[in-house]
C-alpha cells in the first residue's frame, strides 16, 4: 500500500494503538510492522483467529502470556560466544516456566479456540535446560551445589572469614582508644582499621589510605595480611569456577537455540494476536466476510478514533453500482465517511476486527488510493488544485478492478465549470477501469451525472433543515444539497442578498467572479474552449459594466446617483432557442445542436455526441444561431439531426408501407 494513503487515513495510529495493547517487545514490534495484506484467504484466516482471541478475552479469560523480559538480549547474543550472566539465566528460566504454563493453559482451550491453541501446541518444552538452570542458579546467584569444586572453595572461604572475624574483634578491642571510629572499613578490597594519625606508630601494619583531612589513616594490621591473601586467592578460585559453570550453562542453552527461538517467536505472535483482540475490545470490533468482487456492505460502521461520539454509517457498494457520489453540507460528515471506509478497509486487510455490526462484508483491494486534502484554503488554491491533479494522475495510473479510490471535494480549487468537466471525465475513466470509487462533492452537475449514468449512485449526508444542523447520517440513493442559502440566512445574511445570489446562480451570469454586478443580469455571449475571453475579444457589455464598476469604485458617491440603469441601457431579453441552434452547456463542457424546442418546464432537447439530452434553458448559452449555420429558413434540419440511414427510411415510409421497417432514434437522457 502507498505510504501516503496509510498516513492520510491515520493507519500509523492504528499500529501504535495495537502496540500499546501488547506486553512483549516482540508483540510490540509485530504491531509496529503491521501492514495490510492482499491475499483474501490469508486475511480471512487472520480475522478468524483474532475473533477467537477476542472471544477468549470477552469471556473473562486471563491468558498467561510470558512477558519476554530479558529475552531480546538472549536472542541477540545466543550463539555469538557471549557468556550469559546469572541475571540472563534467571530471565531464561522464567521464560521457560511461563512457556510450559501457557502450553498447559491453551491445551484446555482447544475446543473454544482451536486456531489460537495450535500456536501454543507448536511450542516445545525444554525441561533439561530449565532443570539445570534451576539447579545452578537461584535468585540471581550461583548455588553452592552447582559443582563439587564450588562447594569445596566456599567451605574454605567460610572458615577463613570466621578466623578473620575473630582476629578483627581482638584488634578492635586492643586499639579501641586510638581508633577514629569503631567501624571496620574496606580499602581496595582489604580490611583496615581507622586509626588517629598521631597514634599510627602504635599499630603494626601498612597504611593503605588516608582521610581527606589527614586526621585519619587506614591501616591493614600485620595479623590480617596472611588471612586476607588467602581469602583473595579463594575468591579468585570461586570466580573461575563460577565462570566455568556459566560457560557450561551457556553451551547447554546454545544447544537448544532453535527451540528457544521457536518458543520466543510463537509467544511474540500470540502476544500480537491478543493485542489485536484487546484493541478490538476497546471499540467493539467485529469480524466481517471477505470477498474479491469489490462488494462492501456495512451496517453501523464507525471510525475507530471517534468511537460512540460518531453517528454510525450504513454503507453499501459493489453490486448494482461501483461508484458512489456523496453530497451534503460542509461539516456534514462527508470526509469522515470517506476516511471511515478507507481506514476500515486497511484494518480489515491487516487482520483487525472493525467497529461494525455483525454480518458485514468487505472487499479486498491491492491498492487504496486517496485524494483527501484541504480544498477550502483560498490562499493555497493553486497549490491545492495542483496537488489534487498530481494525486489524480497517480490514481489514474494504478486504477484497476483491485483499486479502491477515495476522492474528497471533487472539482475544488479551480474554476467550477472546468473542474466539474474534469471531474466527470475522471469519474468516467475510473469507472471504465473497473475501480471502486467513493467521492464527495458540492457540485450539482456531478450528482446529476451520477443519477443519469449506469454504475453510479448518489448518496447524501442528512441535514436538519429546521435546526440547520448536520445529522451525520449517510443515505444512499438520494442526492444532497449544500444548504448554503439556509445556513447563510440563519447566520444573519440579509434576505435581499440571498435572493440576489439565487438569481445569479440560476441565470449563470458569468464565469468571471472578479467584480460585482449592481444591475439586473445581462445576457452574455457564449464562451467555448476554442474562444477564451481576452481583452481583444471581450464582449462589449462586459467592457461597459467593468468600466462602470471602475468609475463607481473611484467615485463612490456617483454609484448612488446611477443605481437605476436607463431603460435604453438594459439588455435585450434573450430570444428563445430555435431548432438547429448550436448551444454550449458549460457544466458539461460540451456543445450540441438544439433538436427539440423548449417544453413547459423550460427544458431544451439537445443532441450531444449522438445522444439526445434534456437540459434546462438556464444551463445553455447560444454559441451560433441556426440562421448563421444553415442557409435559409426552409433548410432541412433533418440532414443535421438524423442519420443518413434514418432519412432514407423516412422517405421510403412516406411513399409506401414496408413491413418491419423501423427508424432507430438516439436514446433520450
Amino acid at each position: 500500500m502507498n505510504e501516503n494513503t496509510l498516513n492520510s487515513l491515520g493507519y500509523p495510529q492504528i499500529q501504535k494503538n495495537v502496540a500499546d495493547c501488547a506486553l512483549s517487545y516482540l508483540g510490540k514490534r509485530y504491531a509496529r510492522e503491521l501492514k495490510p495484506m492482499v491475499d483474501a484467504h490469508l486475511i480471512q484466516i487472520r480475522l478468524e483467529e483474532t475473533a477467537e482471541a477476542a472471544a477468549l478475552i470477552r469471556f473473562g479469560a486471563s491468558i498467561p502470556l510470558p512477558s519476554l523480559e530479558g529475552m531480546d538480549t538472549i536472542m541477540d547474543l545466543l550463539g555469538t560466544g557471549y557468556l550469559f550472566s546469572e541475571r540472563d539465566f534467571s530471565h531464561l528460566a522464567q521464560f521457560l516456566r511461563s512457556c510450559a504454563q501457557l502450553m498447559r493453559y491453551m491445551e484446555g482451550k482447544a475446543g473454544a479456540a482451536p486456531t489460537v491453541s495450535r500456536y501454543a501446541a507448536s511450542m516445545i518444552l525444554i525441561e533439561p535446560l530449565l532443570s539445570e538452570i534451576e539447579r545452578c542458579i537461584h535468585s540471581g546467584r550461583i548455588q553452592d551445589q552447582a559443582s563439587k569444586e564450588l562447594i569445596r572453595i566456599r567451605k574454605k572461604m567460610t572458615v577463613n572469614e570466621e578466623r578473620m572475624k575473630r582476629k578483627l574483634d581482638s584488634l578492635v578491642s586492643k586499639h579501641r582508644s586510638i581508633m577514629q571510629e569503631h567501624v571496620i572499613s574496606q580499602r581496595g578490597g582489604r580490611t583496615v582499621l581507622p586509626i588517629k594519625k598521631e597514634f599510627r606508630k602504635q599499630v603494626k601494619g601498612s597504611v593503605l589510605d588516608e582521610s581527606g583531612s589527614g586526621q585519619t589513616v587506614y591501616i591493614e594490621p600485620t595479623e590480617l595480611v596472611g588471612l586476607q591473601i588467602e581469602l583473595a586467592s579463594l575468591q579468585a578460585e570461586e570466580s573461575r569456577e563460577e565462570m566455568r559453570i556459566l560457560g557450561d550453562l551457556t553451551s547447554l542453552a546454545e544447544s537448544y537455540s532453535r527451540e528457544i527461538a521457536l518458543n520466543t517467536e510463537t509467544v511474540g505472535v500470540l502476544d500480537f494476536l491478543f493485542a489485536k483482540a484487546k484493541y478490538a475490545a476497546t471499540m467493539d470490533g467485529r469480524i466481517v466476510r471477505v470477498n474479491t468482487r469489490g462488494q462492501i456492505n456495512l451496517q453501523r460502521a464507525r471510525h475507530p478514533f471517534m468511537g460512540s461520539s460518531m453517528v454510525p454509517l450504513d454503507l453499501a457498494i459493489g453490486r448494482t453500482y461501483s461508484s458512489l457520489i456523496i453530497t451534503g453540507p460542509n461539516t456534514g460528515g462527508k470526509t469522515v465517511a470517506l476516511k471511515t471506509l478507507g481506514l476500515l478497509t486497511l484494518m480489515m486487510q491487516s487482520g483487525l476486527l472493525i467497529p461494525v455490526d455483525e454480518g458485514g462484508e468487505m472487499a479486498v483491494y491491492h491498492e487504496v488510493a486517496v485524494d483527501i486534502g484541504d480544498g477550502q484554503s483560498l490562499e493555497q488554491a493553486l497549490s491545492t488544485f495542483s496537488a489534487h491533479i498530481r494525486n489524480m494522475i497517480g490514481i489514474l495510473e494504478q486504477a484497476n478492478p483491485s483499486t479502491l479510490v477515495l476522492i474528497d471535494e471533487m472539482a475544488s480549487g479551480t474554476d467550477p465549470g472546468e473542474g466539474v468537466g474534469l471531474s466527470i471525465a475522471m469519474l468516467e475513466e475510473l469507472h471504465n477501469r473497473g475501480a471502486t470509487v467513493v467521492a464527495t462533492t458540492h457540485f450539482g452537475e456531478i450528482k446529476h451525472f451520477a443519477a443519469a449514468t449506469p454504475g453510479f449512485e448518489n448518496a447524501r449526508m442528512e441535514f436538519d433543515t429546521v435546526s440547520l444542523q448536520p445529522l451525520y447520517r449517510l443515505r444512499i440513493g438520494e442526492a444532497g444539497e449544500s444548504y448554503a442559502y439556509s445556513i447563510a440566512l440563519k447566520l444573519g445574511m440579509p434576505q435581499r442578498i440571498i435572493e440576489r445570489s439565487k438569481s445569479l446562480s440560476d441565470q449563470s451570469i458569468s464565469r468571471d467572479r472578479s467584480f460585482v454586478f449592481t444591475s439586473p443580469p445581462l445576457a452574455t455571449p457564449a464562451l467555448t474552449p476554442e474562444r477564451p475571453v481576452t481583452e481583444a475579444n471581450e464582449p462589449a457589455e462586459w467592457k461597459r459594466i467593468k468600466s462602470k464598476h471602475s468609475m463607481d469604485t473611484k467615485n463612490p458617491s456617483s454609484s448612488h446617483k446611477n443605481t437605476k440603469i436607463r431603460e435604453s441601457d438594459s439588455p435585450t431579453p434573450a430570444k428563445p432557442f430555435r431548432k438547429g441552434d448550436r448551444v454550449y452547456a458549460a457544466y458539461l463542457n460540451q456543445s450540441g445542436i438544439v433538436c427539440d424546442v423548449e417544453d413547459s418546464r423550460g427544458n431544451i432537447g439537445v443532441m450531444l455526441r449522438g445522444r439526445k439530452v434534456k437540459i434546462h434553458k438556464k444551463r445553455l448559452t447560444l454559441h451560433i444561431s441556426a440562421n448563421e449555420l444553415y442557409p435559409g429558413d426552409d433548410y432541412d434540419l433533418d440532414i443535421v439531426l438524423e442519420t443518413k440511414e434514418n432519412r432514407k427510411k423516412r422517405k421510403l415510409m412516406g411513399r409506401k408501407h414496408v413491413e418491419g421497417l423501423q427508424i432507430e432514434l438516439p436514446p433520450e437522457e
